[in-house]
């Protein structure tokens, strides 16, 4: 397993910088350790929804949560107001930074993590998990 930590600016994307870094570093399989800060826009979709939520404010964020690959990524976020109200969901691209964001992701080396439609199952695309064979 390997680390990678790194920040995002004010206005940048959370989401679509998340994936933005897996596909730059090659991440085959990972997920997020931690992830700090604060936005200005928050996109999420609640459960059991198909659209999305917005909402604009000055946010917090208190979790995220999810893994990440080259394939596709799969991450939830929560969030809470100037009240302490929180929110959750699926997080979605219009996650916009206000002050900051520190993530710290896993990178893992002996797996790969791929998206597959699962009609049988949930009718979504899901994560499926293979071994990573070794070239000889």
């Amino acid at each position: 397993m390997k680390t990678r930590t790194f920040r995002l600016k004010p206005g940048q994307d959370l989401m679509d910088e998340i994936q933005a870094f897996v596909e730059e570093k090659k991440i085959e399989a990972g997920c997020i350790l931690s992830g700090v800060g604060s936005l200005t826009d928050a996109h999420i979709r609640l459960a059991g929804r198909h659209e999305f939520s917005h909402y604009q404010g000055t946010f917090e964020i208190v979790s995220i949560t999810g893994t990440v690959a080259v394939s596709g990524s799969h991450i939830h976020i929560s969030f809470s107001d100037d009240a302490g109200v929180t929110l959750g969901g699926h997080l979605v691209s219009g996650c916009r930074i206000r002050t900051t964001a520190e993530i710290v992701l896993a990178a893992f080396e002996d797996v790969v993590y791929t998206r597959e439609l699962l009609e049988n199952d949930s009718g979504y695309e899901e994560l499926v998990v293979r071994e990573k064979t070794n070239p000889t």
